[in-house]
């Protein structure tokens, strides 16, 4: 799909994690990019596996470096330096986390991005690691680093607050040129910035072209789905089953005539590989009914089809689905008549 870095992993974890991880570098062109505590052996480890970019991380905020690594503002200081001296010694591309970046205190954050930029740093990622950010501070935080260093700024959001996606786009509004983001938003509590979201949010809203072939989107929400035994929600942005479905007379009767009416206007089904349904319920109306009954090979007439879509919004009110099969029955119970066919031999 032409993803432009894929994280494959924290290759110290475990053997097997090196393992994959030195398999996905082996297999694609695409940057791969490998994890690591400000820890020697972390750094060696991802190097060994052959990525192509190192990920180091130390924590910034003072709750953080008081009761989870237990470490002075200036021993994390020193440390980041010397993670990314170490990377950069090995000659391969680095990028540094000041991790809880968006709880760590603005004076020390603009510290510690100055002193890792001096190491040479490719990269800086501001994570909102705890997702308290909203969108304006976090727009504003990634101003100020984006002006305290010469190296590439990229983001990497959490969704708490259900604010992923708004403050990647944010990033990219305030200087940022990249966005970690995962497939159907999987992660870490309530997850990460949406692929699929960010990705569409930019190309159709934006009208970016990032290069990244978005007509397979949903095709690879579904193998992440299976693979992860997570469902995505219906209701799922972009890729959710009723993402492109409409069931409501209203909405229904504007997109059979013009789909700009009752959809973005900049974003179609098929420019995501799905496809746009009209859901049958106790919301339908007349003109998603007759055209179930046309596509079904009926001749409806107007009476025809209000009787038919009485009965249909009868049936959806018990809470039933409503099918195209159900729609044809009514149709049959109500005589209603068939177009001919031709048959040529």
């Amino acid at each position: 799909m032409n993803t432009h870095v894929i994280e494959a992993g924290f290759p110290v974890n475990s053997d097997a994690e090196f393992e994959a991880v030195s398999d996905i570098a082996a297999a694609t062109d695409t940057t791969v990019c490998g994890l690591a505590r400000v820890v020697e052996g972390d750094i060696d480890a991802a190097i060994d596996s052959g990525v192509e970019m190192v990920h180091v991380f130390v924590s910034t905020s003072d709750v953080q470096l008081e009761d989870s690594m237990h470490a002075t503002r200036q021993e994390a200081k020193q440390r980041a330096v010397d993670a990314v001296e170490q990377v950069k010694d090995a000659g391969v591309e680095c990028m540094f986390s000041p991790m809880d970046a968006t709880r760590t205190d603005p004076d020390y954050l603009r510290e510690i991005v100055e002193a890792v930029s001096d190491a040479g740093t490719d990269w800086i990622n501001i994570p909102d690691t705890c997702g308290v950010a909203m969108p304006t501070s976090f727009g504003k935080t990634v101003k100020a680093v984006v002006e305290a260093t010469d190296a590439r700024v990229d983001v990497h959001t959490h969704d708490d607050f259900g604010m992923a996606a708004a403050n990647a786009v944010t990033g990219f509004e305030n200087g940022a040129e990249q966005a970690q983001v995962s497939v159907n938003g999987i992660g870490e509590r309530a997850g990460n910035a949406a692929y699929e979201e960010v990705v569409m949010a930019v190309e159709s809203v934006y009208g970016v072209d990032t290069g990244i072939d978005t007509t397979q989107i949903t095709k690879l929400a579904r193998i992440v789905e299976d693979a992860s035994d997570i469902p995505v929600p219906a209701n799922k942005p972009v890729t959710g089953r009723n993402a492109f479905a409409h069931e409501s007379g209203i909405h229904a009767a504007g997109v059979i005539e013009n789909a700009d009416t009752f959809e973005t206007g900049v974003m179609t089904p098929e420019m995501v590989g799905a496809e746009r349904e009209f859901v049958l319920g106790k919301h339908t109306g007349t003109h998603s009914v007759r055209k179930h009954l046309v596509e079904a090979g009926f001749d409806p007439s107007d009476s025809e089809v209000r009787r038919i879509t009485k009965r249909v919004k009868e049936y959806g009110s018990g809470k039933r689905q409503v099918t195209a099969g159900d729609v044809e029955r009514f149709a049959e119970e109500a005589d209603v008549d068939r177009e001919e066919e031709e048959v040529r031999i």
